[in-house]
């Protein structure tokens, strides 16, 4: 097994990922972060948002190392998260205790800083309702378990906490995808608009579906789609920037650069999201090898 990455080879690799989107690197940003969660040891993955009101950054997901059993307390020990008496600070430790989590991941922004923990746990996929009687779990999992359960989104594999903007992710597996039927169905019961055919037919190809949940209200924020690079379809509906970046991040591995597309929808807006691998680890690679390309 090849050693991991140093911060040197992963600074340097996000500069070139930054440059692809115009955007500075700024070290007091960038370097505190990578070196609270080096080594790095598996997956490292670019991804930026298309769009008025979304593009501006450039985020970096970052699996934890295994010597870090709690990153919550890592993150808040670096001084990358502020304490805080919010149910947003005990959740991880919750799941933790009721989910056999194979792995952790951290996100963060170029220029935002520290965002999210991701809880990883595709081997022990959850309930809705085992995850709902959580503590700390925002109210608004519950009061759209019914919902969730209509549409077959049932077994939750991930769950991210993002600090800074207080809300959850549940990341539903999709094997299969999505019936073309299913996707129109489940953004009409969440009020939103109706998608046009070649969304449909892009989206309902995904993975993961996850929505974002806070605490503050029980409507659910938004809804995205993770699925295998639509290259056709980002071209087309976003800037050239986001093409140039999604087709050009370096990466580590033989073959060809494996990339993501998310399309989301809010009551406002439908925008992209997309993703590349810089390297994998190995679940990653077991996850992501099952992904229809």
């Amino acid at each position: 097994m090849p050693a991991p990455a140093n911060v040197h080879t992963v600074h340097a690799a996000i500069e070139e990922a930054a440059a692809l989107l115009n955007l500075p690197c700024p070290p007091d940003t960038v370097l505190p972060v990578l070196k609270a969660f080096e080594p790095f040891e598996g997956g490292v993955i670019f991804s930026a948002s298309a769009g008025e009101g979304h593009a501006g950054d450039l985020d970096l997901t970052i699996q934890v190392p295994r010597a870090v059993t709690d990153p919550y307390a890592h993150a808040l020990a670096h001084g990358l998260v502020p304490r805080t008496g919010h149910p947003v600070s005990t959740l991880l430790a919750e799941l933790a205790r009721h989910v056999a989590v194979d792995e952790y991941l951290i996100d963060f922004g170029v220029i935002a800083g520290f965002n999210k923990i991701y809880v990883h746990f595709p081997r022990d996929p959850q309930s809705v309702a085992r995850l709902a009687a959580l503590p700390s779990m925002p109210r608004a999992l519950a009061d759209h378990a019914d919902l969730f359960a209509r549409h077959g989104l049932d077994r939750v594999a991930m769950l991210s906490v993002d600090y800074r903007k207080r809300t959850v992710n549940p990341y539903f597996a999709c094997p299969d995808g999505l019936a073309a039927r299913t996707l129109p169905a489940l953004l009409a019961d969440l009020g939103l608009p109706a998608p046009d055919d070649e969304l449909v037919e892009s989206a309902r190809k995904t993975f993961r579906t996850y929505v974002t949940l806070g605490w503050e209200s029980s409507r659910i924020e938004r809804i995205s789609f993770a699925r295998a690079l639509d290259l056709p379809l980002v071209t087309a509906r976003t800037e050239p920037e986001i093409v140039r970046f999604v087709t050009g991040t370096p990466y580590t591995y033989d073959g060809e650069r494996f990339s993501i597309s998310i399309v989301k929808w809010s009551a406002d807006d439908t925008w992209f999201n997309v993703g590349s691998y810089y390297q994998f680890g190995p679940l990653q690679r077991e996850v992501l090898g099952k992904v229809p390309r």
